[in-house]
C-alpha cells in the first residue's frame, strides 16, 4: 500500500508493455493490489493492435528481435522515487519484447528490485526473468509471474494476490 507519508509501505511503480492488452489488464491488476503506480511504455512508432494483423506483427517483432532493433520509447518513467519496480510484457518470440530492451538499456534501475510479470500463450516466462536478472546486474529481480493471456480475460486476482503475498513485500 502507497500511502503518501506512510514508511511502512513500499513504493512501487508497475511499468509496462501491452500490444493486446492482456498485459495492460494484468499490469492494471498489479498496480490496484499493491497501489502502485502505472506506466504504459509506448513505442515512438506504434505496433498494429488489430489481432487480425497477427502474422505481420509476428513478422516484424521477429525481424526486431533477430537485427537487435531497439524501437524508440515516447518517454520513460522517472524511477528514482521508486523501491519496487515491476516491469510486464507479453512474450514475443520466447523472450521479452525488444522495447523492453530498450527500457532496460535506457533506464538506470541500480538498487532497485524489478520484479517480472508476463503473459504468454504457452511459454511460460521462456526464461526471461533470469535474463532479466543477466542484464539488471545491479538489480535484485525477483521471482515473476507468467499468465497465459488467453486466461486474462478471466478473473486473475486471487492468482495475482497469492503471487504478491508470496513474495513477503508489504506493500
Amino acid at each position: 500500500m502507497n500511502k503518501k507519508g506512510d514508511d511502512k509501505f513500499v513504493k512501487s511503480l508497475v511499468v509496462y508493455f501491452s500490444c493486446y492488452g492482456e498485459t495492460e489488464e494484468f499490469a492494471k491488476e498489479i498496480a490496484e493490489v499493491v497501489h502502485g503506480d502505472l506506466f504504459k511504455l509506448e513505442p515512438k512508432i506504434a505496433y498494429d493492435s488489430d489481432t487480425s494483423h497477427y502474422e505481420a506483427l509476428a513478422d516484424l517483432t521477429k525481424t526486431e528481435r533477430d537485427k537487435g532493433v531497439l524501437p524508440e520509447i515516447k518517454k520513460y518513467p522517472d524511477v528514482s522515487s521508486y523501491d519496487y519496480i515491476f516491469i510486464g510484457y507479453p512474450m514475443w518470440w520466447y523472450t521479452y519484447p525488444q522495447i523492453i530492451r530498450t527500457f532496460i538499456k535506457n533506464m538506470d534501475l541500480s538498487g532497485k528490485v524489478i520484479i517480472p510479470f508476463n503473459t504468454h500463450e504457452g511459454s511460460g516466462d521462456g526464461g526471461t526473468y533470469k535474463e532479466l536478472q543477466d542484464e539488471l546486474k545491479n538489480s535484485k529481480v525477483l521471482m515473476g509471474l507468467p499468465i497465459k493471456g488467453a486466461n486474462m480475460k478471466y478473473d486473475q486476482k486471487g492468482n495475482i494476490k497469492e503471487w504478491l503475498d508470496s513474495l513477503r513485500i508489504n506493500f
